[in-house]
């Protein structure tokens, strides 16, 4: 049977189907395709285009049971590796970190990083800002559930919405990368003191409205420092909670006197990051 459809009604339909076909292919210019493989998948977001400052982002999903690394990994593990030096238009690119998981290794030790699903913000210059940005990345990291998978993978997005669908997505994403702060701020999450206890022993005093959800974990002044994950100290004074680690893991010839460190401390709300150089 032939149905009639008036002329008023037609063109309704038309344009709400062109309008989410438009939308579609909004929000997949703002997405690179997925990157798969057996236990993970990785892409590329972009957010709005606006000036030479651009905020994007690197986006991982991982199967149940499967994790991958923050940039250290703790005392096992693969940071992940990013290069984006073959993207057109792009005068630096900085990976942000949102605030890691700490995870028991098999192997007695703990490793640091994310699973389920987790999105690296990214803050890209142009070189010019008023002509079209390309980013193109090749993408090396590890997804370990019992052992650990070396995954490659390269992605390539074009910034070319004026509102990109990602923007929400992108802007809760970097809500969750650690706030700078300075010792001895007055927030209820806090680094009180950090201290040399002997030659060879640090002790971090820290201030938190509730100690039992609290991690901290310390970086050197280069990649090639291999610290120790702090470990909670059992007799703390009262009001603090005290970590210590020891100063293993330096590379040769190195010396920890005025070294630069970075803490990272993670509450269950809110994370903040701490520089200080060691006395």
């Amino acid at each position: 049977m032939l149905t009639q459809v008036p002329l008023r009604a037609a063109i309704g339909v038309v344009t709400t189907l062109f309008a989410s076909s438009l939308a579609l292919a909004a929000r997949a210019d703002d997405a690179s395709p997925w990157q798969r493989d057996g236990h993970s998948a990785v892409r590329l977001l972009a957010g709005s285009r606006s000036g030479a400052v651009l905020l994007g982002g690197i986006a991982f999903q991982l199967q149940p049971g499967w994790k991958t690394y923050w940039r250290m990994p703790g005392d096992s593990g693969v940071p992940p590796r990013f290069d984006f030096s073959k993207s057109d238009n792009v005068e630096a690119v900085t990976v942000m970190w949102p605030a890691p998981l700490k995870f028991d290794d098999g192997a007695g030790g703990h490793s640091i990083g994310y699973h389920d699903q987790v999105v690296l913000p990214l803050r890209i210059v142009a070189k010019a800002a008023d002509k079209p940005v390309t980013l193109r990345a090749e993408i090396n990291y590890a997804v370990c559930e019992k052992l650990c998978i070396p995954v490659e993978a390269n992605a390539e997005l074009g910034f070319n919405s004026v509102a990109s669908t990602e923007d929400a997505n992108l802007r809760a994403a970097l809500d969750t990368v650690p706030k700078p702060a300075t010792i001895g701020d007055p927030n209820q999450l806090t680094i009180r003191d950090v201290k040399r206890d002997g030659p060879k022993n640090v002790i971090v005093d820290v201030v938190a409205p509730d100690s039992r959800n609290v991690h901290l974990y310390v970086e050197g002044p280069t990649p090639d420092w291999a610290l120790p994950i702090p470990a909670p100290v059992k007799e703390s004074p009262a009001g603090v909670k005290r970590f210590s680690f020891e100063l293993d893991g330096l590379p040769p010839g190195a010396k920890p006197d005025g070294a630069a460190l970075k803490f990272t401390l993670v509450g269950p709300d809110k994370s903040y990051e701490f520089n200080t150089n060691l006395d």
